[in-house]
């Protein structure tokens, strides 16, 4: 065996308890590793297909990142591939990042950035939020999930009153990607008491920009990962009735009506697949109840940002993800922003995280039915993201909750700088766009 270790294992916090576990798929056991490609996936997959792995990331032309379960790792040895381990037992690295300490929801504090938290508990710290801002904000909802599950959300304005263009961010989208709800959170959490403090650049954003804000919105998929299998990504909706009855759920973010059948790459129209697509546009009632949002808010003072937050890969990514060679007549200005988020982000501390950024096709792999596509050619956002947040692969979907901070914290320095650009004028050789 010949290897690269680049996590070492999770040690257990002392005087903490766990994320609820009711008959949890077990993990004991499993690798994660990355193979490099070398430009040819297609010979690494030809190589693979004597054993049994499920594969993490998507873009695939430089590495392939995979879990291998107990019964194959043996197979998997003897292929004798050189690669680097990214998880030497998943199932302990899981058990770590599901400890959390016990703390008081502070809307002042930041000891809530500190683990990881349950749906229960992301509602009541925007509840909290809310109350400790209560004549700039509102809780919001943008409907109930398959299971009933109310996706919640706060709306908040600045001293002129609620009726500005709309900045909109969503988070946990995909059930397994844990990091971004305390991600969109910290950005709610320095907007309220930034506001509140005096502090004149936030002053100057809420004035400019109504946020609505959006935590979760898978919830049944993101309380079926902390209870149930970790991995989960889709929503817990049935399958069609003709379909394997256990292949359940549908990929939020290839339910959007726009360019939802536009390529057979972006998606899958098997329901046993992670990114199934489901029977018809929007036919999840997750995307029905965002869509009625992003619809609402084009047709009043419109949308001036739209991002998608996601994991892993750090990635700036905007339209189109739908055609590889097709590009937005606002290209140039949102690479150009992109741009100077990601070298904001990279400067602003010593881990130097470094992005890649362009158009989602092109630079990662094709989506259709994607969120950021039809944000912006249904909901005329102005800005369209996909933000792929930490890491490049050394923890993947399971990053340790000491990483949650510092993730957060380099977001807001990014999104600080980005909410400066968004009435900039490009390219005209005055200011930094």
């Amino acid at each position: 065996m010949r290897l690269i270790r680049l996590a070492s294992a999770l040690l257990c916090v002392a005087n903490v308890a766990s994320l609820p576990k009711n008959n949890a798929l077990s993990y004991d056991g499993y690798k994660v590793v990355r193979i490099n490609t070398h430009g040819n996936p297609v010979l690494i997959r030809e190589r693979l297909s004597g054993i049994s792995y499920e594969q993490w990331n998507h873009g695939v032309y430089e590495h392939i990142d995979i879990l291998i379960p107990p019964d194959q790792i043996v197979a998997f040895e003897a292929l004798d591939f050189h690669y680097i381990l990214m998880h030497e037992n998943l199932g302990d690295s899981i058990a770590a990042e599901s400890l959390f300490r016990p703390v008081r929801r502070q809307t002042d504090g930041l000891s809530w950035y500190d683990s990881y938290h349950d749906y229960e508990d992301h509602v009541q710290y925007f509840e909290e939020l809310q109350r400790a801002f209560p004549n700039n904000s509102e809780l919001i909802s943008s409907g109930t999930s398959y299971q009933g599950r109310n996706i919640f959300g706060l709306h908040l304005w600045g001293a002129s009153g609620r009726g500005k263009p709309a900045v909109l961010y969503h988070g946990n989208v995909h059930a397994r990607e844990w990091i971004t709800s305390p991600v969109v959170e910290y950005i709610t959490f320095q907007l309220v008491n930034g506001y509140k403090s005096g502090d004149n650049l936030t002053r100057s954003i809420l004035d400019g920009y109504d946020f609505y804000i959006v935590p979760i919105v898978n919830p049944d998929g993101f309380v079926y990962s902390q209870t149930t299998d970790r991995l989960w990504r889709k929503n817990r909706q049935p399958p069609p009735a003709a379909a394997n009855q256990s292949c359940i759920g549908r990929d939020i973010n290839r339910n959007w009506e726009f360019a939802w059948d536009a390529n057979p790459l972006g998606a899958s129209t098997n329901p046993c697949s992670q990114s199934y697509k489901g029977e018809a546009p929007s036919d999840t009632p997750e995307n029905q109840g965002l869509d009625k949002l992003v619809r609402q808010l084009r047709d009043g003072a419109g949308i001036k940002l739209f991002i998608d937050w996601h994991s892993y890969g750090q990635y700036i990514l905007s339209p189109f993800g739908y055609k590889e060679t097709l590009y937005a007549p606002e290209l140039g200005k949102w690479t150009k922003a992109a741009g100077i988020v990601s070298e904001t982000i990279r400067d602003s501390s010593e881990a130097r995280t470094t992005f890649t950024f362009g158009p989602s096709g092109a630079v990662l792999y094709p989506t259709t039915g994607a969120a950021p596509d039809h944000v912006y050619s249904i909901g005329r956002a102005e800005f369209s993201y996909t933000i792929e947040l930490r890491d490049t692969g050394n923890f993947g979907f399971v990053l340790p909750p000491d990483q949650i901070r510092p993730t957060a914290e380099e977001q807001w320095e990014g999104q600080k700088v980005l909410l400066r650009l968004l009435d900039e004028e490009f390219f005209d050789g005055v200011g930094p766009a």
